[in-house]
């Protein structure tokens, strides 16, 4: 008799599905608690320095206390680095194998000292903390299921995602942010994982904020055809300054090194005593600047406010930013977005090109084309915006701004910012041919020297065994004589201490400049 064959199932996308939703609920709940404490504090800040301004004398102890709050936050940097900055650049060094950290002082020290920076006034981000707090849960929760390697690197970016998702209620624009910024992974279990882990703390999010929109931006009237050309002009302005932006907070921890009276891990009391005159005389400026945004777009003010608003902002977001604290420049970049976007609406309305009724709608697309430039991300600034914003009825100027700033960027050598970031804190590895195995994914890109080559002339890193090339939905067994095409997803084998090297030859490779070696 013949035995009826069993159907395998195969559920590895349930399970991704279902893990996913689990580290989506509990980052979205610390993102979220997070997110409404720095709210809360925020309020008090603004509501202290309108009494602080009718009595002076507690600016004294005020001032103490803040430099106290500097101190501790200090403290906890250097006790434990990885809590510095924005925390986008340590969840995409992780992801590519290039560092690691312990999750549990990591998650509480950012979470803690998040809340005491951005919600005391400066201008720094919620989001890349919000990025690294859910990645770092997700880190807790693979330890505590014993999850290694690509299962373990699978939770970290849906545990990312979930995280900006949280902050900033916009789970699609999240996940394309995580598979295009930071993980670089377009496989089907890293955007499954992502997105429902996304879509998940965006629902948590929702219960603790309700359903209005980030940036709740109401606008007039869409933007007639005949007013395009005023967008290129835009997005070309908007690019030059995201490439000063740039600039600047690269070299900005350099200049703070030059203080030698004055430790490293102390830098931050600069801004947080900065940050008093500035919640004296211009409170409604305090924090990462999403209030601003709101306030200004209904009620714009003149333009040499406008000017005087971004050149502060310009300024001590670099300052806050620079000085190790941890905090996001996101946010940010998205204030001087729209700060941008007032500049060239009133400009365009003085000189009588553009008519005031749409001042609010080139607030919108500066920002999204702000942060195309600096992100070097241009399909996420305009989902992100979007979701923010709450409305598909500017997709197309949006994508008009976003190129040409982007373009702009790209043609003066600027760099995706959260790369470079990690440049910076990461050395060139070295090969390690010892561990446990381990598998990495790497595209292959259009216009690169892989393109066209057979597999047995690529000089292919130290310890690394290519294994399949998927193209599509099907994968092909390589052999020698296997042609390379755009596109390509090549998956390796590789000690799991090697991942860094054999991720930073290849990147070596897949650059257009680059010519393979002899």
């Amino acid at each position: 008799m013949k035995r009826k064959q069993r159907t395998q199932h195969d559920f590895t996308r349930l399970n991704a599905i279902f893990f996913g939703s689990i580290v989506g609920l509990l980052a979205g709940a610390v993102v979220s608690t997070f997110r409404l404490a720095i709210e809360h504090l925020l309020k008090l800040m603004q509501s202290l320095y309108g009494w602080f301004g009718q009595n002076p004398v507690w600016l004294i102890p005020w001032a103490l206390l803040l430099v106290a709050v500097a101190v501790l936050i200090g403290h906890w940097t250097k006790q434990t680095p990885m809590i510095k900055g924005s925390g986008i650049p340590q969840v995409e060094g992780q992801l590519a194998g290039e560092m690691d950290y312990a999750w549990w002082p990591v998650l509480w020290k950012k979470f803690v000292s998040g809340i005491l920076g951005i919600g005391s006034g400066l201008f720094l981000g919620r989001e890349g903390p919000s990025i690294q707090l859910g990645g770092t849960v997700a880190q807790g929760v693979a330890e505590g299921f014993r999850f290694k390697g690509s299962q373990r690197r699978l939770l970290i970016a849906g545990g990312a995602a979930a995280g900006l998702s949280a902050a900033f209620n916009a789970p699609i624009a999240s996940t394309l942010f995580i598979l295009e910024e930071v993980y670089h992974n377009f496989s089907t279990l890293v955007w499954l994982t992502s997105l429902t882990s996304a879509v998940v703390a965006n629902f948590v999010s929702n219960e603790v904020f309700g359903l209005t929109p980030v940036l709740h931006i109401n606008y007039q009237h869409a933007l007639p055809l005949r007013y395009y050309g005023l967008l290129l002009l835009l997005g070309v302005g908007l690019g030059l300054l995201g490439y000063a932006y740039q600039w600047v907070t690269l070299r900005g921890a350099s200049w703070y090194a030059k203080l030698r009276w004055l430790p490293q891990h102390l830098d931050g009391i600069i801004p947080f005593l900065l940050v008093i005159p500035i919640g004296l005389l211009w409170p409604v400026a305090l924090g990462g600047g999403n209030g601003m945004i709101v306030l200004f777009a209904k009620h714009t003010p003149l333009l040499i406010p406008l000017i005087g608003y971004f050149i502060l902002r310009f300024c001590f977001s670099t300052i806050s930013y620079s000085s190790g604290l941890p905090g996001g420049i996101f946010l940010p970049i998205l204030a001087l977005g729209a700060l941008l976007g007032a500049i060239g609406a009133r400009i365009f309305v003085a000189v009588g090109w553009l008519p005031s009724i749409y001042v609010a709608n080139l607030i919108i697309y500066a920002m999204a084309g702000y942060f195309a430039g600096i992100s070097k991300a241009p399909f996420t600034a305009i989902l992100l915006i979007t979701e923010m914003v709450g409305t598909l009825h500017h997709l197309m100027p949006l994508a008009v701004v976003a190129i040409v700033a982007y373009i702009t960027v790209d043609v003066l050598g600027g760099a995706p910012i959260y790369e470079a970031m990690l440049e910076q804190m990461v050395k060139p590895a070295e090969a390690k041919d010892v561990g446990p195995t381990d598998r990495l994914e790497f595209a292959v890109n259009e216009g690169t020297v892989l393109v066209g080559q057979q597999v047995r002339d690529i000089v292919w890193p130290t310890g690394s065994l290519l294994v399949s090339v998927r193209r599509g939905e099907r994968s092909v067994i390589p052999h020698g004589d296997t042609i390379l095409r755009a596109g390509d997803s090549l998956v390796i084998f590789t000690y799991q201490n090697n991942r860094a090297y054999v991720r930073q030859q290849l990147t070596h490779l897949n650059d257009s400049s680059k010519q393979l070696p002899d």
